[in-house]
């Protein structure tokens, strides 16, 4: 398959979807903060001084959605009519889920990873003082609905949506 991010140059293009035909499309992203029990407890319990850590993620997951063509050079800004951002905990883990949807002509895959991104970088922002060693770790697509190639699912994915 050829990549359709390049002209016949060699350069890179934003790929043109005058063409494409707007359906509502879907993308489910996945992520997780590790950190240690203590620093979790501080942002369950509302002990960290810069504020509610969820609230201030969640909200900066929704931001990182709605501006991602301006930070991913290739994407094309679209008209998301959701976002949604979920936590959950697990030992010594916070999982974080975001959901894109749009109706447009190309996918919201890129707005969902950016959601849990900085989401997940924020937890990090604001628990730094607390623990500098937390790690970002499995970023990843979990699930796409819509478009000309239609729905995709992570093999062996499982989440409550």
């Amino acid at each position: 398959m050829p990549f359709t991010h390049f002209n016949e140059q060699g350069r890179a293009h934003m790929v043109d979807v005058t063409d494409k035909t707007p359906t509502v499309r879907t993308a489910t992203a996945s992520g997780a903060v590790h950190m240690a029990p203590q620093t979790a407890e501080a942002i369950r319990s509302g002990g960290v001084e810069k504020g509610d850590v969820l609230a201030v993620a969640q909200v900066a997951g929704i931001l990182a959605a709605k501006n991602t063509a301006q930070t991913i050079p290739m994407c094309h800004p679209l008209p998301l009519t959701g976002v949604e951002i979920r936590f959950s905990w697990e030992e010594g883990r916070l999982n974080i889920l975001a959901t894109a949807r749009c109706k447009g002509e190309t996918g919201v895959e890129m707005e969902a990873l950016a959601a849990v991104s900085a989401a997940a970088l924020t937890v990090y922002d604001m628990c730094k003082a607390l623990q500098k060693d937390m790690e970002i770790t499995d970023i990843r697509l979990l699930e796409k609905t819509g478009g000309k190639s239609g729905d995709w699912r992570r093999e062996g994915a499982s989440w409550q949506k």
